[in-house]
């Protein structure tokens, strides 16, 4: 008989976070058996990070959060387990640094749970009508630009919300993105709350660090900015503005139609200006709260948050959406280096960036990106490009990092190249994905591959399989949204292409519409927008203003008319079949629990 490992005891759980298991265990349990409704459990379902998937049954997707994207080398080799024992042998980290598994088996739940808690991971709050993943810039701490580590802030503001009674039911989720500096690679400008890092220098000449927090950001059908809450706030008050911003959300969201429910649209009916009054008078009176956050929280504390630094001497490596890179070399651990290791840490270190296709990572994937981490004594993080990120290397560890990945088949360079395309599960998975997102990345990046243009840098491609956005296609140079199109009488999977969307300097652009293509001649007009903006680009110029100069994404999209031409049924059958599926296309849609 196998060997099976001792079930974990309860004295190696926390004791809330036990109680929770076991409370969802049971009403699991009761929903089974049909003494909790439907409606009931979903909400329980949610709040415990547990998402139905379209093939209904007692198939779900888990979605683990791991607050900045950190991990551990416990906790990779746990992926690994849950990806073989519960799932499909891989999983898929998130544009949020999550890391999610499909095809899990509801009975199993609790289970899983308990293996997460042992090694300091939950679901909890992943999903649902709560504060989201707390997520972080993935090179917070190492990077050259940085004004301030925001790694322990994401998890001092993960660890006053997690179970915390004010976020359990909001009328909608909740998102909060810290960034170190104004390069936003963190992403706050699209968020609930946005936190950037900044300095700002005081009447006697010394610097004082601290944060500009934007707020009522969100993408989705509708994307809307961030707006600056106040031009800078305390390190002292960042928790309680916060905190302010979660509690004026509540009692003025929309809870009639989830639709109009984020803090996006209380910004819309009230106005900025009154929002940022309640706020800012909220927070006056907040320290009257049992719970007060003020104060430099402990996670801070315990390990400080001064800057990276920029090295006196060297090279610094760009970061940020827009990035250029120009391969000079043809050996693969040259090109490797170039477009994936970041230079310039006063600190000495530098970091890599391995690449996961389609942010997915197999079973054994896993368990070799611990040993690596073991390895090297590396810092680990997952980025919202759904990377993964070896971090306080020494220049002489690189060559090994870089054979290790090679072998496991992460050591391609992928950072800030057009072959990094980032893709929501779609329809793979998804209730309300009317396309399969996934299918046409890959597609996309085979194209890029095939033609020669994969390596092309400082174009971002990113796809979404509806207008939910939970591929960012808005914030991208090159995005697409999945949508049904008609054509000779019979429904085919197709897409809005966008252009031209751009997050940098504490400023969002949201890509504008170009045209709409059916699915499979997508992947062509995605290869001739980036073979024109590899041809016309002129030196340091960026996908933006090569876009502005050849008339904006209205004019690039006449010159892909060619592409929005669907033959009919009898010349070309698999126009009307989507992606990995085998019969012809069905826009199937259940209602929405909301997956982003």
């Amino acid at each position: 008989m196998a060997n099976i490992a001792p079930a974990p005891q309860p004295r190696d759980l926390d004791a809330e976070q036990l109680r929770d298991i076991e409370r969802f265990e049971t009403a699991i349990a009761q929903y089974l058996s049909g003494e909790i409704s439907e409606d009931v459990f979903r909400v329980m379902r949610l709040n415990n990070g547990i998402y139905g998937q379209r093939q209904g049954g007692t198939n779900q997707m888990i979605r683990i959060k791991l607050p900045a994207g950190t991990i551990t080398p416990e906790q990779l080799e746990l992926m690994g387990d849950l990806a073989t024992e519960y799932s499909r042998g891989w999983g898929h980290i998130t544009t949020r640094q999550n890391i999610q598994f499909h095809f899990v088996e509801l009975r199993r739940i609790p289970d899983l749970l308990r293996r997460l808690a042992v090694v300091g991971l939950t679901s909890r709050e992943a999903c649902g009508d709560t504060v989201r993943n707390v997520m972080a810039c993935h090179l917070a701490g190492a990077c050259p630009y940085e004004k301030m580590d925001v790694t322990p802030w994401a998890e001092a503001v993960y660890r006053h919300f997690v179970r915390n009674p004010l976020g359990q039911r909001l009328p909608r989720k909740f998102k909060v993105n810290f960034s170190g500096c104004s390069t936003d690679c963190g992403q706050a400008m699209f968020n609930d709350v946005g936190v950037v890092a900044v300095n700002r220098e005081l009447e006697d000449g010394t610097v004082e660090q601290g944060f500009r927090v934007y707020i009522a950001g969100g993408l989705g059908a509708t994307p809307h900015p961030a707006l600056a809450l106040e031009d800078f706030t305390t390190r002292e008050e960042l928790l309680p503005t916060i905190e302010a911003v979660l509690r004026v959300f509540d009692q003025t969201g929309n809870r009639e139609n989830k639709l109009r429910a984020r803090l996006k649209w209380v910004v819309d009916q009230l106005g900025i200006e009154e929002v940022r009054r309640r706020v800012i008078k909220l927070r006056h009176t907040l320290p009257a709260s049992s719970s007060w956050p003020g104060g430099i929280p402990p996670e801070v504390v315990a390990v400080g948050d001064a800057p990276a630094g920029k090295a006196a001497s060297g090279e610094v490596t760009a970061v940020g959406q827009g990035v250029r890179v120009d391969f000079r070399s043809s050996d693969p651990f040259a090109r490797w280096e170039l477009a994936s290791v970041i230079r310039g840490a006063a600190k000495g270190t530098v970091s890599a960036v391995a690449y996961a296709a389609l942010g997915d990572i197999t079973a054994d994937q896993f368990r070799a990106l611990a040993r690596i981490q073991r390895e090297f004594g590396a810092d680990v993080r997952l980025s919202n490009r759904q990377n993964v990120v070896f971090r306080n290397l020494t220049e002489d560890q690189l060559r090994p990092l870089y054979d290790r990945l090679d072998e496991i088949g992460m050591a391609r360079p992928g950072a800030e190249l057009a072959r990094d395309v980032v893709a929501c599960p779609g329809a793979d998975t998804c209730n309300i994905a009317v396309t399969q997102s996934r299918g046409l990345a890959k597609a996309i990046g085979e194209k890029l591959e095939d033609e020669g243009l994969a390596e092309v840098g400082g174009v971002r491609i990113n796809i979404s399989g509806c207008t939910n956005s939970c591929g960012q296609h808005h914030a991208a140079d090159i995005g697409l949204f999945g949508a049904e199109r008609r054509a000779h009488g019979q429904s085919l999977p197709g897409y809005q292409l966008l252009l031209g969307g751009h997050v940098g300097d504490e400023q969002i652009h949201f890509g504008q519409k170009a045209l709409r293509l059916p699915a499979k001649s997508a992947p062509d007009a995605v290869a001739q927008v980036v073979r024109r903006f590899a041809g016309e680009r002129q030196a340091g110029e960026t996908f933006t203003a090569w876009l502005e100069r050849s008339g904006g994404a209205g004019e690039v999209g006449k010159t892909l008319r060619e592409f929005d031409v669907v033959p009919t049924p009898d010349d070309a059958p698999h126009y009307f079949v989507d992606y990995d599926e085998t019969g012809p296309y069905v826009a199937e849609v259940a209602e929405s629990e909301c997956a982003t």
